[in-house]
Formats: structure tokens, C-alpha cells, sequence
């Protein structure tokens, strides 16, 4: 089983020539049954407009189809506390599988009160909020905010806040494996490493840096298989993750056990 717990059905470039959300959906099943991916999750932005849908728009675009699930994006400047209302309900009945905050793309640190609101709503149902950590898709981010050791201050203050550090917290991985090694409510997805396919020169480089991130860290509970699609292609991730060399019992649990376990699939 594999379970892609980091997607996208904004209309990026790689996407230009599918112009609307139903068949963006359709382009994410079909390449997910060419991979074998059983389950995928599609994370909403910070901001909607015509190349980001809603919460609202993704989860009645993909409510027919049983392998999908909705993230839904957060933002201290604009969301609501009408929107917060919302992902209660969507959260309570099962649309919604966690939260994510886009750290450093919106220039706030992800221990600022602002959104305490959406951990708080977090906890109360024990879903994940996934955080940003790293590098941005543009160069208008701001670096420190998506640093991946303003975890550790979230983490140590929420300790039954369930955190993804999206990423890995790339180029940032040693500062991502102390916080995640430290606190046992964090986790880390691998999404987003290429734009594209893996080059083989970075691909060998990253490969590195993973292993030596697991043999830190130790126990197989905490990572998570996500690719970042469509940024980043399911094929090639397919292929670094075999270059791992992983147990068996360490990839089952990379590849679907976590996630189905923390996002309650």
C-alpha cells in the first residue's frame, strides 16, 4: 500500500493546460493508479483565487472519490473564525484529515498566537496541522519563518499538538532530525525535494541525507511518503525511495502505516 499524504490540486504551471478543478482531479487519479498509490492527500492553500480552490471547492470535487482526502490551509490574515467554524464541521464529519500552515510564504513564525485558534481546534480532535519547513516555491519567501527549529518551540509548548514538519525542513535536514529525534509529537514528510524529476547528481545527495536522517532518529514512527505532486513526480520519488534501501518494516511504515495511523485513513 502507498498512501501520499502531500499533494496539490492548484493550477501550477505543470497543470496549464488542465484549466479546471474536476479535471485536475482526474489527472491526480490517473497518475496515482499508474504508480499504484492507493491514497492521496490534497492540501489547500493559504490564499483562494483562480489558480488556488477553496477548502470548500476541493472537498466537492473530490467527495466522490474514497482514495482523496482534504488538508485544509490556514492563514492567520485570511481565514475567519467563520472559516475555523467550517473546519470543525469538516473535520468532525471526516472531509477534513488535519490543518496546514504555510510558514514562510506568509511572513509569521508558526509559534505566533494567531494560531493557536487552529491548533487548539487541532488537539480537540486529534488531527495533524502541517507546518511548511524550508525552502519556498518562490523567491519571495522569507526563510526564517519556515526555519524547521521554530518547531521545537511549538512543539515543546502544545505537546499533544500533532505536527508535520513538511519537507524535511530542506536544506535545513540535521536541524529537522534534532526536532523531530527531541519531540515525540512531530513527525516529517519527504514532499517536495525536486521540481520534477530527481537529477541524478541531487537525487544521490539526498538519498545521504535521509539515511543518515533515520539512522539519527531511530524508530520508523515519524516519517512520512509525500511527493508534492504535481511540483514534484510520483515516478521518480518512487525510485528514490527504493534507493533507500530500507527494512521492510521501516518503508511499510514510511510508505502508509504512519500516515494512515496519524491522519486516521
Amino acid at each position: 500500500m502507498i498512501i501520499d499524504c502531500h499533494t496539490h490540486l492548484n493550477q501550477y504551471a505543470y497543470l496549464k493546460d488542465i484549466p479546471s478543478l474536476e479535471e485536475r482531479v482526474e489527472k491526480l487519479l490517473l497518475t496515482m493508479a499508474s504508480h499504484n498509490v492507493d491514497y492521496s492527500i490534497v492540501l489547500s492553500s493559504y490564499l483562494v483565487d483562480e489558480q488556488r480552490p477553496s477548502t470548500a471547492h476541493l472537498i466537492e470535487a473530490t467527495k466522490r472519490h474514497e482514495n482523496l482526502g482534504i488538508v485544509a490551509g490556514f492563514s492567520i490574515e485570511h481565514h475567519t473564525d467563520d472559516d475555523l467554524r467550517n473546519y470543525r464541521s469538516w473535520i468532525k464529519d471526516g472531509s477534513v484529515k488535519g490543518l496546514k500552515i504555510y510558514a514562510g510564504y506568509e511572513p509569521h513564525y508558526p509559534y505566533e498566537t494567531g494560531y493557536q485558534k487552529a491548533y487548539d481546534l487541532c488537539v480537540e480532535f486529534g488531527v495533524p496541522v502541517m507546518i511548511h519547513t524550508g525552502d519556498t516555491f518562490t523567491e519571495k519567501g522569507k526563510l526564517k519563518y519556515s526555519h524547521p527549529l521554530n518547531i521545537d518551540e511549538l512543539a515543546v509548548d502544545n505537546p499533544e499538538l500533532k505536527i508535520v514538519m513538511c519537507h524535511l525542513g530542506n536544506p535545513w535536514i540535521e536541524d529537522c532530525q534534532e526536532v523531530v529525534y527531541k519531540n515525540e509529537n512531530v513527525w516529517a514528510d519527504m514532499s517536495g525535494f525536486s521540481v520534477g524529476k530527481f537529477d541524478h547528481f541531487f537525487e544521490r545527495i539526498m538519498v545521504e541525507k535521509v539515511a543518515e536522517l533515520i539512522n539519527y532518529v531511530g524508530e520508523p514512527r515519524y516519517l512520512l511518503y509525500g511527493t508534492d505532486w504535481p511540483i514534484s513526480d510520483m515516478d521518480s520519488y518512487l525510485s528514490f525511495v527504493a534507493k533507500l534501501k530500507l527494512k521492510r518494516e521501516f518503508r511499510d511504515r514510511l510508505m502508509y502505516k504512519n500516515a494512515k495511523e496519524l491522519f486516521k485513513i
